[in-house]
């Protein structure tokens, strides 16, 4: 198993950080130019949920993805334990 491979979700994944790196520097300037601390805690509520959310689903695609690779086929009755262990992402 490639322990570096790329799946599917990366891209969008790394898409939406290139956005919140721009906005967070926004949310830098807007310290630097003393707009009110209402208005910068609003940016980054906004920009600590795109992290948050590219965390939760970095870590549900590589469960998915590396879980099911490094397991192989398993038989239904088998597969409780997998399942199981793959839905716990859910509630990060």
């Amino acid at each position: 198993m490639n322990r570096h491979s790329i799946h599917q979700s990366h891209p969008e994944i790394v898409k939406r950080l290139r956005r919140a790196e721009g906005h967070f520097r926004s949310i830098i300037d807007m310290i630097e130019i003393q707009r009110s601390c209402l208005d910068v805690a609003q940016q980054l509520h906004a920009v600590e949920k795109v992290v948050v959310q590219a965390k939760k689903t970095l870590i549900h695609d590589h469960i998915e993805n590396c879980l099911e690779q490094a397991v192989g086929p398993l038989a239904r009755e088998q597969r409780g334990p997998v399942e199981e262990f793959k839905e716990i992402p859910k509630y990060l």
